[in-house]
């Protein structure tokens, strides 16, 4: 099984060799600021010419905007543009007009259509100082070296790594996988390197095939499992925000940049403004390897797994607990369980969003029509069972996995049920790429109504 996957490591660089790297960021910067206002001029003088009444066909001739037609036109321009273009790799070049051609290409096919999902906007100008500097490379000398602690790319040289890259030279070495690409960037006032790898991992077998459990996230606990299990909710940000605002504070005494005047940062500010951003940096790190353990531990257990399809963008727009759910990550947790149940050999089934998992007894079955989100125990009526709501809603989620095994494949049932509370139904269960055939569907049925609004579902 051939897959795609990341390698990152962080850097040790010298000062001139950040200088080097900084210079390869900027060139991007440069190549893509030039394409952008060449396009941007020839669109605003056909939309004049438009106004003037001028047809079509005598407007000024359009410029293509795809990847080796901005690459032929800065080819023939850099020498007076960026006399300097020899310092630097072509890939330096290629990265800010590889940038600009997908943004024009996205942007243009959800103004026709063709892209789903929220539309983009119009490409923009990237600014040395508020643009993350980054460089990618796809050709030349790519590799890692012997010792495992230096990397080697195009033009920049031999660079020093902050830690060991055995993982990936293990499998350089074995020849199970390729490396394919090499971005370099910096987050947090450290530079990284990151490794696009095509990979070949062996096809495996989950060793506890009937293994089931459900997974319902929140905010009190990060996760509770349907076994008993909770997971508790590190809150990294809350515990962060204390230095987070001394820091910020910090740095509105300093003299900042001002775009009006064109007045520059002082050195202090920019110093200050690093510390900031190692903070966000550090939160951002812990948050990602709490994650990953979780996620890696659940896979590695369980060979099915059953989450909610949760509306987290809606639930953002709760203002009280946006910083909250934000912090937990619930969008990250189940698009690591859906490649990490492949790798292993299980399956993710992924409940309808209008599942009601929190207002069914998992004991018979009834459902409510309503549940507050302040009930933080579940009471039925019906049979007398008491328990916790959360892990109420993840003996119901570990339940499904039966159900969609009896029902089997069917015909897509799209959102299965809607926002409004019914006795009888059908709640569609969508499976994620497993040992099963990825896209397929069931539809079972459910146990009673349907859920809360996804924007009051929070755990």
């Amino acid at each position: 099984m051939k897959t795609i996957q990341a390698y990152r490591y962080a850097f040790d660089l010298t000062p001139p060799q950040e200088r080097d790297v900084r210079a390869h960021a900027g060139a991007a910067r440069v190549a893509h600021n030039w394409a952008l206002a060449r396009v941007k001029a020839v669109m605003d003088q056909r939309a004049a010419e438009r106004t003037y009444g001028i047809p079509d066909d005598r407007l000024t001739e359009s410029v293509s905007w795809s990847l080796p037609a901005l690459r032929k036109a800065w080819n023939a321009a850099k020498d007076d543009i960026a006399p300097w273009w020899r310092e630097c790799s072509k890939e330096a070049f290629n990265t800010g007009l590889d940038a600009l051609a997908r943004g024009l290409k996205n942007w243009a096919d959800s103004r026709t259509g063709n892209r789903k999902g929220r539309p983009p906007g119009f490409p923009r100008f990237k600014s040395r100082r508020r643009t993350t500097p980054s460089v990618r490379f796809t050709t030349g000398t790519i590799r890692v070296e012997p010792d495992r602690k230096h990397v080697v790319l195009p033009r920049l040289g031999r660079l020093k790594l902050h830690e060991s890259a055995r993982k990936l030279a293990r499998r350089l070495d074995n020849g199970t996988a390729r490396i394919m690409s090499a971005t370099v960037r910096r987050d947090g006032g450290r530079w990284h390197v990151s490794f696009t790898v095509e990979v070949e991992r062996a096809e495996r077998v989950s060793a506890r095939r009937d293994s089931v459990v459900g997974v319902d996230v929140g905010i009190k606990h990060l996760a509770v499992l349907s076994t008993g299990e909770l997971v508790d909710n590190p809150r990294h940000l809350v515990q962060a925000h204390g230095r987070m605002r001394t820091l910020g504070r910090a740095l509105s005494r300093k003299t900042g940049p001002d775009r009006r005047t064109g007045r520059r940062a002082s050195n202090r500010w920019q110093r200050a403004a690093n510390r900031l951003a190692r903070v966000h940096a550090r939160v951002a790190n812990l948050r990602r390897d709490g994650l990953h353990k979780l996620t890696t531990r659940l896979t590695a257990e369980h060979a099915t797994i059953v989450i909610e399809d949760l509306n987290v963008t809606g639930m953002l727009a709760n203002r009280r607990l946006a910083k909250h759910i934000a912090d937990a990550g619930f969008a990250e947790i189940r698009r690591q369980l859906a490649y990490k149940t492949e790798w292993n050999g299980g399956r993710l089934v992924v409940a309808d969003r209008w599942y009601p998992s929190s207002k069914t007894c998992s004991g018979c079955g009834a459902a409510k029509a309503k549940l507050a989100l302040s009930e933080r125990e579940y009471h039925c009526e019906t049979c007398g069972l008491v328990m916790d709501r959360d892990r109420n809603a993840a003996a119901n989620l570990a339940a499904l996995a039966a159900q969609f095994d009896t029902a089997g494949s069917g015909p897509v049932a799209g959102r299965g049920a809607d926002q409004k509370t019914r006795v009888r139904g059908q709640v569609a269960v969508k499976r994620q790429p497993g040992t099963a055939s990825a896209g397929q569907t069931g539809t079972v049925p459910p146990q009673g109504g349907t859920t809360n609004r996804v924007l009051t579902k929070a755990h």
